[in-house]
């Protein structure tokens, strides 16, 4: 990562700083620039919506992986065909986890040839009987005429094929919710789960609240989760109609769900914590029209650079401000973008056209950045990010599933409950393998560096009972009577032929974004490595005496109060009030039970 991202921790706490620099920013569109360059340039506006003058020829070539499919025409297919073309949807739709696109008109080089009105119809027909046979519905996304050697005007359909929800087994995305204190997260979080308008006043976001504090101050100080569904049609299910967190996901094919994060500087160390333990696929940062990036909107924002989370971004309130006003905003967001330590590619998504096409760039280039601009109390633009959500597809592809749920278990323990006639429960993320009810599994590592062996009584998937878990999801296990007292942040449940190592001492290849002074030798920080969170000194930095903002190096570090089980090339972020850095994991020291117990002074 470029180390330039210091910048925006460093500045951190200066003004957002009045209006953009010029007037030759201009926000763009989903028609905007092919600066990311190469084949994706050529994607990006391949996918451009519009008149018959925008559309080039060409699509980039059909892949052999991945969710998207071309097809020519779909006109009166054999029994023979028509088998072939079910067992091609059914690759597509794993390759999406469920949920595959399909460009109708289109060769499978790339060419956009359309065709005329009715063979279009009889296409869409065959594309609905075999959807029907795997068991998934079909949603046009849009249509296009485009250019061809024709008198007759000729179409391209894209098309949304998502399966129908079964037995738990829908996509599920994790968004983590960032932004500045007051910028409305809560709320607009509160207006998507709830289906109701908010009042001006917060009143959506009251049902998010976990504590009283939170209710009296309007702040949120704790990381809560909040889920969205959307069906096979992709329509929204949400607690709108009375509905329960359980008929949510029994009638959603797709799941969103938010991780309320806290928006004050007081609580860094909690959305930190969100950030590295959660494993979200994608962030949304939430910046508020009437102050534009102020607070800790830049540090959030370098956050996500630094732990290389894609994110999108989200305008609130512009019902409070002047047209003028929110222009200013993006522009000024725009800038920010496109400094050296981002390098993205801003885009302005202003209709449902955009916001399809803003949804599949995102998902192929790191660099495209969708920015949206609404409202959560009359609802303005509300409905392009639920049709860029609904759209948006998974951000891992299947073959890194498969083979993380190959793996031993490995499950972080992230938050710990004590819930009445049930006994002791966990919370967390798969990290690996799969997980089911009634599996033996080892919990650890304690203060005194031991692993203890427990049972899984049972599991909770939003909500809802689940039998399965597999690799890369969140959920709670029933613990029974395991003694609560035993367990803490931190600790990892895994499979006890993985024989797990545990370290007081482990080594990382670090960048310094932001010091006062000089970082040296016997310094303390809080280290953070996935759901890991321990105050560490520094021991030694290989071929330096210190380090100042901008450099790298080979840092040892000690654990203070007790082991922990670390991975070799698992990302780290340490702070320590404005000093902040990043890394990843090189070496780790392995002990044993007993040299940990004499380290810690047992």
């Amino acid at each position: 990562m470029d180390s330039r991202v210091s910048e925006l921790f460093g500045g951190c706490c200066r003004p957002g700083g009045g209006p953009a620099m010029g007037g030759n920013l201009k926000a763009r569109g989903a028609g905007g620039s092919s600066s990311c360059g190469g084949p994706k340039g050529k994607k990006k506006n391949g996918r451009n919506r519009g008149g018959k003058a925008n559309n080039p020829p060409y699509l980039p070539p059909e892949a052999e992986d991945g969710n998207i499919e071309y097809k020519l025409k779909l006109v009166n297919p054999s029994q023979y065909r028509f088998e072939h073309l079910v067992t091609q949807m059914k690759w597509r739709l794993q390759e999406g986890r469920g949920e595959a696109v399909y460009q109708i008109g289109v060769e499978d080089n790339g060419l956009l040839v359309g065709l005329a009105e009715e063979e279009m119809r009889a296409s869409l027909k065959t594309l609905h009987r075999m959807a029907e046979k795997v068991g998934a519905d079909i949603t046009v996304l849009r249509e296009r005429e485009v250019d061809y050697d024709s008198d007759v005007p000729r179409k391209i359909t894209e098309v949304l094929v998502r399966k129908v929800p079964d037995n738990q087994q829908f996509l599920d995305l994790r968004v983590a919710v960032l932004g500045n204190v007051d910028s409305g997260k809560s709320t607009l979080l509160g207006v998507l789960t709830q289906g109701e308008m908010d009042n001006g006043r917060g009143r959506a976001r009251l049902n998010l609240f976990r504590h009283l504090h939170e209710i009296q101050s309007g702040r949120t100080s704790s990381i809560s989760f909040e889920i969205l569904g959307f069906n096979s049609k992709g329509e929204v299910v949400n607690y709108s109609d009375s509905r329960t967190a359980e008929e949510i996901c029994e009638s959603s094919s797709k799941m969103i769900t938010f991780i309320d994060l806290a928006g004050h500087h007081k609580y860094l160390h909690t959305t930190i914590f969100g950030l590295t333990s959660y494993c979200p696929d994608c962030a949304l940062l939430l910046v508020s029209a009437n102050t534009g990036i102020a607070g800790t909107t830049r540090e959030h924002l370098g956050l996500a650079l630094a732990l290389k989370v894609p994110f999108f971004i989200v305008v609130s309130k512009v019902d409070l401000c002047a047209k003028t006003t929110v222009e200013r905003t993006v522009r000024q967001l725009e800038r920010v973008l496109k400094q050296p330590g981002c390098h993205k590619v801003p885009m302005l998504v202003t209709s449902e056209d955009d916001a399809v096409t803003a949804a599949q760039q995102f998902a192929q280039s790191p660099n495209v950045t969708p920015i949206f601009t609404l409202s959560s109390v009359s609802g303005e633009s509300l409905d392009l990010l639920k049709v860029f959500l609904n759209i948006l597809p998974p951000l891992t592809n299947s073959k890194e599933q498969e083979e993380l749920m190959q793996q031993l278990t490995e499950f972080q323990v992230d938050e710990i409950y004590t819930v009445p006639e049930v006994g002791t429960v966990v919370g967390g993320t798969l990290s690996s393998g799969i997980c089911r009810e009634g599996d033996q599994l080892v919990v650890g590592p304690t203060d005194d560096g031991c692993f203890l062996e427990l049972r899984v009584c049972s599991i909770q998937r939003n909500r809802s009972a689940c039998r399965v878990l597999r690799a890369g999801q969140a959920a709670t296990l029933a613990l029974g009577d395991f003694d609560r007292a035993l367990l803490r942040k931190g600790m990892v449940m895994v499979s006890p032929e993985m024989n797990p190592t545990i370290c007081s001492v482990f080594e990382a290849e670090i960048v310094l974004l932001f010091h006062a002074t000089t970082f040296r030798r016997g310094f303390q920080v809080t280290v953070h490595v996935g759901n890991v969170r321990q105050t560490a000194v520094v021991e030694k930095i290989h071929a330096k005496d210190k380090l100042r903002t901008g450099e790298k190096a080979v840092v040892r570090f000690r654990f203070l109060k007790h082991p922990e089980y670390l991975k070799v090339g698992a990302k780290l972020l340490f702070r320590e009030g404005v000093t902040k850095g990043i890394g990843h994991v090189t070496d780790v020291q392995a002990i044993t039970a007993g040299e940990a117990q004499a380290s810690m002074g047992f």
